[in-house]
């Protein structure tokens, strides 16, 4: 049986963002399925397409992040949610972890830091899923 690409919703009210997300996103093997520029739009895409993992920005559009993060959470609690931002809060990182989140990545930070910041997660991500199926 062939292995299945992770599938990816990309969810930034900023197109150059999403557009770098996404080529980090296919360059690790996974497939963007769907790309939202606010929070309501990206809660229905995720709805619909039901990916395995959302990079989330905090300040968009109608809904915000948090907001969003925490319906996708009460949908599938196993979601893998990476919050994205230009905020370096500590409240706000603690705000999104304690909501499910599983990272938090600052914009600001370079293509090959995000590259390995959010394969990284997927990494982790993956052996938490293998770990919980085991037991």
């Amino acid at each position: 049986m062939e292995k299945r690409k992770a599938r990816v919703l990309i969810a930034d009210d900023e197109p150059h963002i999403r557009s770098l997300i996404r080529l980090i996103v296919t360059s690790l093997g996974a497939e963007v399925v769907a790309e939202a520029a606010d929070g309501e739009l990206a809660l229905s895409m995720y709805k619909q397409f039901s990916p395995d993992m959302v990079l989330l920005d905090i300040n968009m559009p109608k809904m915000d992040g948090i907001s969003v993060l925490k319906q996708i959470m009460a949908i599938n609690n196993r979601t893998l949610v990476v919050m994205l931002t230009s905020l370096n809060a500590l409240e706000v990182v603690k705000e999104c972890i304690d909501n499910g989140a599983w990272n938090y990545i600052l914009k600001n930070t370079t293509a090959g830091e995000l590259h390995k910041a959010i394969s990284g997660t997927w990494g982790e991500y993956m052996e938490a899923i293998k770990a919980a199926e085991v037991e």
